[in-house]
């Protein structure tokens, strides 16, 4: 069974990719497992651009430290704190896991304003990453700001950063904007190679007795797949890139609906924390055995067979399937007749 896919204009051997994850990427002995349990490449956890400005502030502030001491006090030399992850650190990860296993790196990048992305772009790139994600995390609040100012600091990011390397790049977009599909356009038109879909906004909660709050990290679950797999199936065949589905793929089935409607990768996180990095073999397995008992030989013959422009029934991907929804809905208490939503 020939699962072989491309993405990013990468040979993979396998459409299940690993997704950003620090608890996940950062040990590289976990990097190794991935690879024997048949991921078919490896997004790094992610690079912050307020990481990026620390990074920039403490070097300015050991640098001017002690200019104004006396010139007897040879001995002072500023101990800078350590961090999590420093930018040069990542830099190391980098080559470290390009030297660890053989199966593609992506970096990743997460921001939402210019800064020094380019910059990092370009080392991220000298130090052997295969490609780059950005990932552009942003809740807008500002009052004043419009979706098309919004629109345009992002497209001005990625110009930037294609223009400063030869890589490629994939963006890692949330659902919230007033027209994915245009703003999906201008980002294809931009140069980018692929889409990721989609972002997943961690919402904080209130601890009503500390009167404070704080964040609460709740997992996938298979149901979150339905926003990527509607978005895919709507754009696949429409533009000229590639699309990596997140969120929600925790199982065989769930992997192949994604490929269906037109994924080339599936990224998968959650699943992983749940049940550990071998989990990727009882997919892998899951996925062949669905695939021969319904005379596939490969993941080509698959891909996009159910997206929009292929699937019997187009309006399903859209407002008619929303009302059909509604109105099909069969609840164990109460009947609502279908009048009522006329």
């Amino acid at each position: 069974m020939n699962l072989s896919t491309t993405y990013l204009g990468l040979p993979l051997r396998s459409p299940l990719v690993v997704g950003a994850c620090g608890p996940l990427t950062e040990d590289l002995s976990h990097l190794r497992q991935m690879e024997a349990a048949g991921a078919g490449a490896i997004v790094l956890h992610s690079l912050f651009e307020e990481q990026l400005q620390k990074d920039r502030f403490e070097l300015e502030h050991y640098l001017t430290q002690g200019t104004e001491s006396y010139a007897e006090a040879l001995t002072y030399f500023p101990h800078p704190p350590l961090f999590h992850v420093s930018a040069e650190a990542y830099l190391n990860h980098i080559q470290q896991a390009k030297a660890a296993v053989e199966i593609p790196i992506i970096a990743s990048l997460n921001g939402d304003s210019p800064g020094g992305w380019t910059d990092y772009a370009r080392q991220i790139e000298a130090a052997g990453a295969d490609a780059l994600e950005l990932n552009i995390y942003s809740v807008p609040t500002d009052l004043n700001q419009t979706a098309a100012e919004l629109e345009e600091a992002y497209l001005a990011i990625v110009r930037s950063v294609i223009a400063a390397v030869n890589i490629p790049v994939a963006v890692k977009l949330s659902p919230y904007f007033t027209n994915l599909a245009n703003f999906a356009s201008r980002l294809s038109q931009a140069g980018v190679n692929g889409l990721v879909l989609f972002n997943r906004f961690y919402q904080p909660d209130i601890d009503i007795d500390a009167l404070e709050a704080y964040p609460h990290l709740l997992l996938s679950t298979p149901q979150d797949l339905r926003l990527p797999l509607r978005w895919i199936a709507v754009l696949y065949g429409t533009l000229p890139v590639d699309f990596a589905a997140t969120g929600g793929i925790h199982h065989s089935q769930d992997a192949i609906k994604l490929l269906m409607v037109g994924a080339n990768v599936t990224m998968m996180v959650s699943a992983l924390l749940r049940h550990g990095i071998d989990h990727l073999r009882t997919v892998e397995q899951g996925m062949k055995e669905w695939l021969q008992a319904h005379e596939y030989e490969s993941i080509q013959q698959l891909q996009g067979s159910m997206s929009q422009i292929n699937c019997p029934n187009p309006s399903a991907f859209e407002r008619a399937q929303y009302i059909k929804s509604i109105q099909t809905y069969q609840g164990n208490r109460v009947h609502v007749p279908s009048a009522y939503f006329g």
